[in-house]
């Protein structure tokens, strides 16, 4: 056997392997052996077929099979003990491979594209800095939230006439007549002030005429209201018609132990202060998660743009439309191969950071983070203390499932928590507190 690596450059590459009859066939005959004790041949007993009989019938598949399993491993080991950087996976020369004559040949010749990745610097050090923006919480969004939740866990009524605090349920019609939606439902307080006059003093039967784009300035709201994406939303013009079936009215609950148990759980606050302070503290867990999000792609935005790496886009593209079934398209490659060049880069940024600087996960912390996940999922750590001991066993079951995808899963996830956390300890990041209405600015603005 001979394998051999021809560098185009440094990215691509040719693997070639030489295989000689001697490489091969005595794992043939061992094979052809095996078959013979086990065939189920009609006019032989079992395990008394004769070798030239199975190798009439099964002898080129046999062949076949060797030499692809013996190609997979040798072109495996070739590439690990060479120590040979490989993106994605070996293109085998399917023209090279369709000219053999398994009935005649006894030397094969087989040939693998393969593209790499160099060797690439990377800066990680208190030079780098980068930008964050951590949301105060202020009092008008905890006097918001409140409001919501009185009005969540309220008392709902059902009048006879609209009001402006009231919901409008029923069927929606384009003016011409048209149903835009079966049941639709419009929230009096989120239409356009201008607009609100229609929608009170509405009574059961009643049909409201209206034109989407004036009642719903917000393409999320108008898109609820028709029961469609944003995207489709946005082209929506014209008059429409609600036919009026239902009204509701939720009157807001009382600031009391029950509304506290019923937000938080029992006895978890019992007083409004404590109320006050909890919702002040959840939603600062909610901004942080969002905050750290949005550092994490500005890092993730650094990385990409201040490192180079050279990559083989001739055969990213060959290899991603070979593994695709079909689905990856020279008009999908065209729309799509700059943003998976870019997640390619930033994987390549994270992989080297955690292989210099040994950052592992253990299955230990992929199990606790299943239970986690299990608790989170199923009603806290009273749920937890229900399951005793059984937890473990949920867990393991969990991550065995999917055909250990859950696992695989949760172990790139704190992988990744893990990776960046080890940059933001090593980087400078400068902080600049916002309110939550400056943060969306932000990022609507770093999204153009």
């Amino acid at each position: 056997m001979e394998i051999t690596l021809d560098k185009k450059n440094n990215t691509e590459g040719l693997i070639k392997i030489k295989l000689t009859e001697g490489d091969y066939q005595p794992n043939v005959e061992e094979k052809v052996k095996d078959y013979a004790r086990k065939a189920n041949i009609k006019g032989f007993r079992q395990g008394k077929v004769p070798t030239g009989v199975i190798r009439k019938m099964f002898g080129k598949s046999i062949l076949v099979d060797e030499i692809n399993h013996l190609l997979s491993h040798k072109l495996s080991d070739y590439i690990k003990e060479n120590n040979l950087k490989i993106l994605g996976e070996p293109l085998p020369n399917q023209e090279k491979a369709l000219t053999i004559d398994w009935d005649v040949q006894k030397n094969f010749e087989f040939e693998y594209q393969i593209g790499m990745v160099d060797d690439f610097p990377y800066e990680l050090s208190s030079k780098v800095k980068v930008p964050s923006y951590p949301i105060e919480v202020d009092q008008k969004t905890i006097d918001e939230t409140v409001s919501d939740l009185k009005k969540r866990f309220g008392k709902v009524n059902y009048p006879e006439v609209s009001e402006a605090d009231d919901n409008l349920f029923g069927p929606l019609k384009t003016a011409e007549g048209d149903f835009a939606r079966e049941q639709s439902f419009i929230a009096v307080e989120k239409v356009e002030k201008k607009e609100q006059k229609k929608f009170i003093g509405a009574k059961k039967g009643d049909a409201i005429e209206f034109d989407i784009d004036k009642a719903f300035g917000d393409d999320n709201l108008k898109a609820q209201v028709l029961g469609l994406s944003p995207e489709e939303a946005k082209a929506v013009k014209g008059k429409y018609i609600l036919t009026v079936e239902t009204i509701s009215r939720t009157e807001p609950a009382e600031l009391n132990i029950e509304l506290f148990d019923r937000v938080f759980g029992k006895d978890v606050v019992t007083d409004e202060a404590g109320f006050i302070a909890k919702i002040k503290e959840t939603i600062g867990e909610n901004y942080k998660r969002e905050s750290d999000h949005f550092l994490e792609h500005h890092i993730e935005d650094h990385f990409v743009a201040n490192t180079s790496i050279n990559l083989p886009d001739d055969f990213l593209k060959a290899w991603l439309k070979s593994s695709s079934q079909g689905q990856v398209t020279d008009e999908v490659l065209g729309q799509e191969f700059e943003a998976y060049k870019r997640g390619l880069k930033w994987d390549l940024v994270k992989n080297r950071i955690a292989d210099d600087n040994k950052i592992t996960v253990e299955a230990d912390e992929v199990r606790a983070k299943a239970k986690d996940l299990i608790i989170s999922q199923f009603g806290g750590h009273a749920f937890a203390e229900q399951l005793g001991d059984k937890l473990d066993a949920i867990a393991d079951n969990y991550l065995q499932n999917e055909n250990g995808q859950n696992f695989m899963k949760l172990y790139n996830q704190l992988r990744s928590e893990k990776i960046l956390k080890y940059i933001r300890e090593h980087i400078t990041v400068q902080e600049k507190k916002v309110t939550v209405d400056e943060f969306k600015k932000i990022v609507e603005e770093h999204k153009h």
